[in-house]
């Protein structure tokens, strides 16, 4: 079975040759459409040996990925975008599930490096079929096209990996040229969601985007009208999740958990649940339930055993019991496992203050300090006014 790897780019000179060397002596070519790269873009594709294709960019995500699948040879695609690696542990069960031969298409958890959102699960890897292809100009899938297919051609099915297939690094602050991105995001959304009024999968993304904008009324509005169409169990889990947040932010607790609640009913994988079973626990402890919010994070901590965020709910929920010790093992699992996490540095130096130790309190709040300014964060004044005010920023 030959796979091919189709991507679109454009002035991804940072991140491309980690993503192409990610796939080498996987895949058996590498098809790459470039949407316009003013960048070293297109002189590293070719230097990795891709083949390289110019595309007149038209606000369409989806467009430049049929492109990209034109020029495919393989009998299976595989699609990466230049923020993220295909991780080499998947590739055996990747291989075993492409000589299935009932499988349309490959669905693959993709895992969020260095920040908190939720992992995903994506159709990544598909059979080069003439009747799959992108569809939505954002947020652009084959789901749409493969399940007309099934609908039609009921002998395929969608095998899914259980384990982690691709890391992504995109949604790390340093890589994003945050402005940009929302903008272009909002308007093709917009114009997609005009033509699609009734669509749950969009008004669950741009809803959540006119939150994230501040504009709390429109964005409310699409997330209620997703949940009134919306069948699918992922599209569900989305919109239960905004909604969530929102009434979180709201301060409106019993809606939010509630939500949230309603988030994880939904039949999908434990780990793409993650973000919902975190904030419900945050929900729970600002209601002074801690035992229970303790018992969601733990639950966390066993779905991922390698996600910090857990670790450090865990840590301030202990914390919050009085639970000092155990909460600064939960903050050093934090920071073991994401060294730059300067709120779990922060936290175990209060927690190891409050325990007595005040010479590793003080190398704890350093290191925090030092974080939170790389970070350019405002957290660091706060912090050192905080320490000077108790006397203790001389010792630093």
């Amino acid at each position: 079975m030959r796979l091919s790897l189709c991507m679109i780019v454009r002035d991804e000179e940072a991140t491309l040759r980690r993503c192409l060397d990610s796939v080498r002596g996987v895949v058996d070519e590498m098809i790459v459409v470039d949407t316009g790269s003013r960048d070293r873009t297109i002189a590293i594709a070719k230097d990795c040996k891709a083949s390289v294709y110019p595309f007149t960019w038209c606000n369409d995500f989806a467009a430049a990925r049929n492109e990209s699948l034109k020029y495919a040879q393989g009998d299976w695609i595989l699609v990466l975008d230049a923020d993220e690696v295909l991780v080499p542990e998947s590739v055996p069960a990747l291989q075993q599930a492409m000589q299935l031969d009932d499988a349309i298409a490959i669905a693959l958890l993709r895992e969020e490096v260095g920040t908190h959102h939720p992992d995903s699960q994506l159709s990544r890897v598909f059979r080069r079929h003439p009747a799959i292809a992108f569809t939505r100009s954002y947020h652009e899938l084959i789901d749409d096209s493969v399940t007309r297919l099934l609908q039609q051609e009921p002998h395929w099915r969608v095998v899914a990996l259980p384990d982690v297939a691709i890391r992504h690094t995109g949604y790390q602050a340093a890589s994003i040229d945050q402005r940009h991105k929302v903008e272009r995001a909002r308007t093709i959304m917009e114009r997609y969601h005009t033509a699609h009024p009734d669509d749950a999968y969009i008004c669950s993304k741009l809803g959540a985007l006119y939150i994230d904008l501040g504009d709390r009324v429109r964005g409310l509005a699409l997330l209620q009208k997703g949940l009134e169409t919306a069948t699918e169990a992922a599209v569900l889990y989305e919109l239960h999740y905004h909604l969530g947040s929102f009434y979180g932010q709201q301060q409106q607790l019993d809606q939010a958990a509630w939500h949230y609640e309603a988030a994880i009913a939904q039949p999908l994988h434990p780990r793409l649940q993650l973000g919902a079973y975190n904030n419900w626990g945050n929900v729970l402890k600002d209601q002074g339930d801690l035992e229970k919010a303790k018992a969601l994070y733990e639950t966390t901590i066993a779905i991922d055993p390698t996600g910090a965020v857990g670790y450090y709910n865990l840590g301030l929920t202990l914390k919050a019991m009085g639970q000092l010790q155990e909460a600064i093992v939960q903050y050093q699992r934090a920071i073991q496992l994401q060294p730059s996490y300067a709120a779990a540095h922060q936290n175990l130096g209060v927690a190891l203050l409050k325990a007595g130790n005040v010479v590793a309190s003080l190398e704890a709040f350093q290191q925090a300090i030092a974080l939170y300014e790389q970070q350019q964060a405002p957290e660091a004044a706060h912090l050192r006014d905080a320490l000077k005010q108790m006397g203790l920023l001389g010792s630093l």
